[in-house]
């Protein structure tokens, strides 16, 4: 996966932490978590506020 894949990531992040809401979590957070994933192969410093913003929403979505 790489940071564009945010839908991919979501999924990933939603089968992993099925108890956390991603309503509340720090883009800090948000970012080690996604870097730790399995089949994540990225680098780390290409993401952004942006790119972060969209994972969280698309794992909101996931999480409804």
């Amino acid at each position: 996966m790489k940071w564009i894949d945010t839908l991919h990531i979501a999924e990933a992040l939603y089968d992993k932490f099925p108890d956390v809401n991603p309503e509340t979590i720090r883009f800090t957070d948000l970012h080690a978590w996604v870097c730790e994933l399995d089949g994540f192969d990225d680098d780390p410093k290409r993401s952004g506020e942006k790119i972060l913003e969209a994972i969280q929403l698309a794992w909101i979505d996931e999480a409804k």
